[in-house]
C-alpha cells in the first residue's frame, strides 16, 4: 500500500482504468474512459459529460465533451465483459477479509439532487444493514438502486 498518497493513489487509479480499457476494444477508447471515470470521481454537481469535460479539460471543454459524448453514446464493448474485468479486479481486494456474503446496493450517503424519478417526493431509501436485515459481517455495501424502496429491498447471497 501506498499509505494513501496522492501519486499512490493516481497511479493505482490509471492502473485500473487501464486494466479496463482492454475490454474496451481499441486504444483509441482508452482516454476517454479514464476522463469519465475521473469525472465520475470528481466532486462536481451533475455527473454528466459536460461538467466532467469542464474539470478534465478545463482548456478544451468543447473537444472534451464531444469525446465524452462520443464515448458514451456509442458504446460497442460488452457490458457483461466489462463487469466480469471489475469483478476480476475489485473482488480480490474486497474478499481479503473474507467471503462477499451478500451484496447491498446502498447509495443513501450520497446527497441526491431533485426528486425521484423527476417527479413526486424525494425517494427514501435506508440500507438493510441499518435496518438490522443483514448482519454487519462480511457484508459488502456497493450502493442501493434509487429505484427500490426500503421496503422492497432485498439482498443476494454470494
Amino acid at each position: 500500500m501506498d499509505g494513501g498518497s496522492s501519486e499512490g493513489s493516481e497511479a493505482r487509479f490509471a492502473g485500473y482504468v487501464e486494466a479496463l480499457g482492454v475490454v474496451l476494444g481499441h486504444a483509441d477508447r482508452q482516454q476517454p474512459m479514464h476522463d469519465y471515470c475521473l469525472g465520475l470521481l470528481m466532486p462536481i454537481d451533475r455527473k454528466s459529460v459536460e461538467p466532467m469535460a469542464a474539470v478534465t479539460a478545463p482548456g478544451q471543454v468543447a473537444a472534451k465533451h464531444q469525446s465524452l459524448l462520443h464515448f458514451v453514446g456509442n458504446a460497442p464493448w460488452s457490458d457483461a465483459a466489462m463487469l466480469g474485468k471489475v469483478a476480476e479486479l475489485v473482488l480480490p481486494a474486497i474478499e481479503r477479509s473474507g467471503p462477499v456474503e451478500a451484496w447491498i446496493i446502498d447509495d443513501t450517503g450520497f446527497p441526491k439532487k431533485g426528486t425521484a424519478f423527476g417527479w413526486g417526493d424525494p425517494a427514501i431509501l435506508r440500507s438493510a444493514w441499518q435496518a438490522g436485515q443483514l448482519p454487519s459481517r462480511g457484508v459488502a455495501v456497493i450502493g442501493q438502486s434509487r429505484c427500490q424502496s426500503a421496503n422492497r429491498l432485498s439482498a443476494l447471497s454470494a
